[in-house]
């Protein structure tokens, strides 16, 4: 996603020397950056700007089991843009399977349920952020880092109705996954926009974004297991005793994304990732649930207005 950010203009064609030294000095600023990042993530300050305040009220508030649901239509309510994007929500093809509209804040809250109004706060947060001036020149990036989220979420959905892992906890994780990416791609473009171009940042921050993630989300009160399973979802070889887990699911439904947002058909080794076996997927099962994924993307899209 870190492809689209400014890239640094050197003048003068360099020599191959002061190339290799410049690379060098590049990665050494990129590594820094991150450090940086990662240490204020360790005394638990989260900075990250443009991103509206309402949605982690919504997550605290929702954590809280002494929340009413009176109390909840209040914090979403509180915010007008939000609350409208939740009953379009509900009102979605999507969510509304009935077919019968709501008026009432309410009503659309419940008939979500609080994982699934999580998952509008964020795409609410999402939209925002790219309509923030400040941000423009992400735009890019951050369209095709929301795409991959909510394909990941779709498809996260239908893999864990395959397993004990509730499926609109899996949504919401699926929509949480890219979280480091965008945190990082955010702060590069306010206060380091040079470094964001460099190949050997761009390769840093594929290794660094799900501890990245993981320390967000904590900061922010997220659930152990979503957390945990955002800091898994590159680990292919994760083992565990047990039933399939929320990790499992992420992990084995972001490499099943991958496929379905890949041009021509790409075949899936489910072998190469345990969390696929633990699963149960295979090449049998595994093209139904892409085919069920697809159908529910653009939906998706339009009832999460991003």
């Amino acid at each position: 996603m870190a492809s689209a950010f400014a890239a640094p203009s050197y003048g003068k064609e360099p020599s191959a020397y002061a190339d290799n030294v410049t690379t060098a000095e590049a990665r050494g600023a990129a590594l820094e950056f991150l450090r940086r990042l990662a240490a204020e993530l360790s005394t638990g300050t989260v900075d990250l700007p443009c991103f509206p305040k309402v949605v982690i009220q919504i997550r605290k508030a929702l954590a809280d089991p002494a929340t009413t649901p009176e109390q909840t239509v209040t914090i979403v309510g509180a915010e007008p843009r939000l609350a409208a994007r939740v009953l379009q929500t509900a009102n979605s093809s999507a969510f509304n399977l009935s077919g019968k509209p709501l008026a009432d804040l309410r009503s659309a809250i419940t008939r979500l349920g609080y994982r699934m109004v999580q998952s509008a706060a964020v795409a609410f947060a999402i939209q925002q952020m790219k309509d923030e001036h400040s941000l423009r020149s992400m735009v890019l990036p951050m369209n095709a880092l929301w795409h991959q989220c909510i394909s990941v979420a779709s498809v996260s959905q239908v893999v864990a109705r395959r397993t004990k892992v509730n499926p609109d906890e899996a949504f919401l994780t699926g929509l949480l996954h890219g979280i480091g990416r965008l945190y990082i791609m955010v702060r590069a473009v306010i206060e380091s926009p040079t470094i964001g171009g460099e190949e050997s940042f761009r390769d840093l921050v594929s290794g660094w974004h799900a501890s990245i993630g993981k320390a967000v989300l904590e900061n922010w009160s997220f659930a152990p297991e979503i957390c945990e399973a955002v800091a898994e979802q590159g680990n292919h070889d994760r083992q565990h005793k047990g039933d399939a887990d929320l990790s499992d699911v992420l992990i084995a439904s972001i490499v099943l994304a991958e496929a379905l947002n890949t041009a021509t058909p790409q075949i899936v080794d489910y072998g190469a990732v345990w969390s696929a076996q633990r699963i149960g997927l295979n090449a049998d099962n595994g093209t139904p649930i892409l085919e069920i994924a697809r159908h529910h993307i653009a939906s998706l899209h339009n009832a999460l207005g991003c």
